[in-house]
């Protein structure tokens, strides 16, 4: 079934709702304003997310001066507070939005209120990570199982001689997350010389939390443990301050997802071995370019790829890696 939903196809449902949609708030007639709701408003890669929505609205108020973008951004404070995305959301919709471009923290929680979108007329295009059970116009994002495997070839690389590998998980229904891991998993069940020791521990959604379960990780694996994997940035970081305070930064290979500048200057250290880097900036700005597009009555494809790449100690500093290294975007 297709997740394509036309402005037109909405229904009102109960007549409750018809007389919410009459009364809510309406975008000024020359504007369209587009809600973009992130997983959370720290971690460095959500800045990049957001610098990009703006870049699409600068894009496109260039190319039409009849219609303006206005791009809304808000966010949870912690990427594990579904209720708060779930408020931000509606509060969002309450407010009289043209269209909704929406990162879930939860692939199943976030249908609801997306759901309740659509009756309203308010379209929803998904950004990073799936969303189950719910009408959308276009998912814009990174293949997160080839992003795995890229991880795991990287760690074959890297350990010749094979060994034991741990991955850390991120965080339950986190769809984006759970793809990577997925595409780690089946890739190392495919490389002999890698035997995965541990698969099941989940890290939490911060640099504090990832690293207590680390700890825990590498105090039970002791010296077994060759290679371990972080499916994204604070799991990554969190493996890489727990590897150096046990002494062992450098002698287990950490191989990570998402950058960030300390990751950078670890990649430089040759205390990461590797991390497999998308753009969120450009996420960013195809979500914002495919909600409106989508307004102005164009075809939006249901699926837009976003790049995604390897970025090692040898070619941190090539031009090929450039543009997915962290950036200066102003917000």
């Amino acid at each position: 079934m297709s997740h394509a939903v036309g402005r037109r196809a909405f229904v009102w449902g109960t007549g409750a709702l018809a007389s919410l949609a009459a009364c809510r708030p309406r975008s000024p007639a020359n504007t369209w304003r587009i809600a973009v709701v992130p997983k959370g408003s720290t971690h460095e890669f959500w800045k990049a997310v957001h610098a990009g929505a703006n870049a699409a609205a600068t894009e496109l108020n260039a190319a039409d001066v009849s219609k303006r973008v206005e791009v809304l951004w808000k966010g949870p404070l912690r990427e594990d507070d579904r209720e708060q995305q779930v408020q931000v959301v509606e509060a969002f919709c309450a407010q009289g939005i043209d269209a909704l471009v929406l990162a879930p923290l939860d692939a199943n929680a976030l249908a609801r209120p997306v759901e309740e979108a659509a009756r309203l007329g308010i379209p929803t295009v998904v950004i990073d990570s799936a969303l189950h059970h719910a009408p959308f116009v276009s998912f814009v994002a990174t293949d997160g199982v080839a992003g795995g495997g890229l991880a795991a070839d990287c760690l074959a690389r890297a350990l010749p001689a094979g060994g034991n590998v741990i991955m850390l998980r991120y965080q339950q229904g986190s769809a984006s997350t759970e793809a990577r891991e997925q595409g780690f998993l089946q890739r190392v069940l495919q490389t002999p010389s890698l035997q995965l020791i541990s698969s099941d521990q989940h890290a939490g959604s911060s640099r504090d939390t990832a690293k207590r379960a680390a700890e825990n990780l590498l105090n039970r694996f002791g010296d077994k443990v060759a290679g371990v994997f972080g499916p994204c940035e604070p799991v990554t970081m969190g493996f890489l301050l727990a590897l150096a305070d046990a002494g062992l930064q450098g002698k287990v290979k950490l191989v990570g997802f998402d950058i960030t500048p300390g990751l950078v200057t670890a990649l430089k250290n040759e205390t990461l071995t590797g991390v497999v880097v998308q753009s969120p900036f450009e996420i960013g700005r195809q979500g914002v370019l495919a909600a409106v597009h989508h307004l102005q009555g164009k075809p939006v494809p249901s699926r837009i790829p976003t790049a995604v790449t390897l970025i090692t100690p040898q070619n941190v500093g090539t031009p090929a890696v450039a543009p997915f290294l962290p950036q200066t975007h102003p917000a």
